[in-house]
């Protein structure tokens, strides 16, 4: 747990900002590789680009020195989950993304595949669950059958994720709050939904600038559009990274470090085998105003 605390709390603000390579072709990537990588080296590569040009997507932001953000967000059976987070890993992805709703035995399968790999001598990825798209509001998960209010549902999917033994989750700017407040600073918040003050919503429904969501707590952004579909791709990243670094002097003066808590390690896997004996709906914990990053 030291270790992933102090990796969190040293990372600067150019660590922290990802941007997604969220075009069609090889080419495309190349010409925004050129522009991100002098100002951060954090790459998502997402389903577009690895649909459309495969595993050659992450060989190439790594063979430009960029590490990789795979943001696949497996869902399927255990077995299918597990065998794409071993491949994942062999490419020296990063962090890897799966969907906390395909269940505990999916994500535990996904974390055991990441620790085998990383026995066999792949570097271990980051294992994050995706709790619920920032596309989505109340009314989308209405139409969809999911009953509680959004704000439970993400809390139960930040406590599952943390329990199955994941490296932290992916969520909105607006919920990386609750999500130090329930995992503590060594469990990792991931936010994408950013955009800069001004800027069009497009398809975000739960969406912040980066300032609220480094303020919120979150170790990471992810940023698409605003970067890549600027004039300028190299002139609002930096601008992004200014705005990361700005908002992580004020926490720091605000707060100082964020709170220690459980981290997802084999530890937290011990105790979701005690989780599942336990009969009925454990109450949502609530955050002390102490636990606020």
């Amino acid at each position: 747990m030291e270790r992933v605390v102090a990796e969190a709390e040293r990372l600067q603000a150019a660590d922290r900002v990802i941007v997604a390579l969220d075009v069609g072709t090889l080419a495309e990537a190349e010409r925004l590789l050129d522009a991100i990588l002098p100002v951060t080296r954090q790459v998502k590569v997402g389903m577009e680009l690895y649909t459309a040009a495969g595993a050659e997507a992450v060989r190439l932001v790594r063979r430009r020195g960029g590490r990789v953000f795979l943001d696949m967000k497996f869902h399927d059976i255990p077995n299918t989950v597990a065998g794409a987070v071993r491949a994942a890993a062999a490419l020296g992805a990063g962090m890897i993304t799966v969907h906390v709703a395909g269940g505990r035995r999916m994500l535990e399968a996904a974390v055991r595949a990441a620790e085998e790999a990383a026995a066999e001598g792949s570097p271990r990825p980051r294992v994050l669950g995706v709790t619920v798209l920032t596309s989505m509001n109340a009314q989308d998960l209405e139409e969809t059958g999911e009953v509680p209010p959004l704000s439970e549902l993400v809390a139960r999917r930040i406590r599952l994720a943390r329990e199955a033994g994941l490296d932290g989750v992916v969520c909105s700017p607006l919920e990386a709050r609750l999500v130090k407040a329930m995992g503590g600073r060594g469990f990792l918040a991931v936010t994408p939904g950013i955009r800069p003050s001004g800027a069009a919503l497009g398809d975000q429904a739960r969406a912040a600038t980066p300032a609220t969501a480094i303020a919120n707590g979150a170790d990471y952004i992810v940023v698409g559009r605003p970067v890549t579909k600027a004039p300028d791709p190299a002139a609002a990243a930096r601008a992004i990274v200014a705005s990361v670094a700005r908002a992580l002097g004020e926490r720091g003066a605000a707060c100082g470090p964020l709170p220690a808590g459980p981290l997802a390690t084999g530890a937290s896997r011990e105790r979701s085998a005690e989780a599942r004996a336990r009969a009925g709906r454990p109450d949502l914990p609530t955050p002390r105003p102490d636990e606020a990053p």
